[in-house]
């Protein structure tokens, strides 16, 4: 689902490129003060990726379950390789790996998601960065969010999510725990400041 809603996006939707902040009172424990990045929205559905969860596993462990590098050379793997972020993604193909990224790497199978971020969910990445060869910028996310046609259009009109427009530093920054704080704060809101009733009609 995740690839063929980005590749098939014929018009931005107007999450496209939006952070959706969770309200206090979500009710699926996989989106608890989560922020998650919208990358395609559309009337066939929406997926993007939670950006404040962690992922115990550390690249390199992603590089030897791939064989990509044997345990000898793991030690002499560039720091910006040791150290590149893993967060887990969502709920959906948590064994599937994306990578989140700038834009100043690309390949045939990058996907541009904004002007500046691009999508690449194969190996020729993965390579790239074990070489110190990839993005000035990026997140591995294990696992996507995804949504089907009206469903997250139900959630927010519920009053589970709040939306406002992603802004790149906080992607890509590394201080999971202010996340989601930090976040609100783009829409000048407190956490105290949120219900934790929904409203319905």
């Amino acid at each position: 689902m995740a690839i063929s809603v980005l590749k098939n996006k014929r018009e931005r939707g107007f999450l496209d490129g939006q952070f959706l902040i969770a309200m206090p009172g979500m009710a699926d424990a996989n989106f608890a003060r989560t922020v998650v990045y919208i990358c395609a929205h559309s009337e066939d559905g929406a997926m993007g990726f939670v950006i404040n969860r962690p992922q115990q596993l550390s690249f390199s462990d992603v590089l030897l379950h791939l064989d990509l590098v044997g345990e000898d050379e793991v030690i002499r793997l560039p720091g910006s390789t040791l150290n590149f972020p893993i967060r887990c993604g969502g709920p959906v193909e948590s064994g599937r790996g994306f990578v989140l990224h700038s834009d100043d790497y690309m390949s045939e199978s990058s996907i541009p998601v904004s002007d500046d971020i691009s999508l690449t969910a194969t190996l020729d990445i993965v390579r790239a960065i074990s070489r110190g060869h990839g993005p000035q910028r990026g997140l591995m996310m294990l696992g996507y969010a995804g949504w089907g046609a009206g469903q997250i259009e139900n959630e927010i009109g519920a009053n589970g999510w709040l939306s406002c427009p992603a802004q790149e530093e906080l992607i890509f920054d590394t201080d999971l725990d202010s996340k989601y704080d930090r976040a609100l704060a783009l829409m000048g809101i407190q956490p105290a400041m949120l219900s934790v009733e929904a409203g319905h009609a």
